[in-house]
């Protein structure tokens, strides 16, 4: 199977990479010290894990909003995803 129709650059590697270790440190880190609900600036009880991925899913919209509307640089769009995700993580 080849993956040559893809473009995977270096930054595109590096980006699903982080993604992966996120998600196994997360999973790590819920299994030894399980989280208990809490509510922030969402309208409903969240573990860290639902903060995380309601982070990275705005962060997905936040780089498509900017590569639609904006002909900036991405990584504008990289910086205020991880703005997002920080807010979501401490208090959503």
């Amino acid at each position: 199977m080849s993956l040559n129709w893809m473009a995977w650059t270096l930054p595109t590697a590096i980006f699903f990479i982080t993604i992966l270790c996120l998600l196994i440190a997360m999973t790590i880190w819920q299994s030894k010290w399980p989280s208990i609900e809490r509510k922030g600036f969402m309208p409903i009880k969240t573990t860290p894990g639902d903060r995380l991925f309601v982070g990275l899913l705005g962060s997905a919209f936040i780089h498509l909003l900017w590569i639609g509307l904006t002909s900036l640089s991405l990584w504008f769009a990289f910086i205020l995803a991880l703005i997002w995700i920080i807010v979501v993580m401490i208090w959503g």
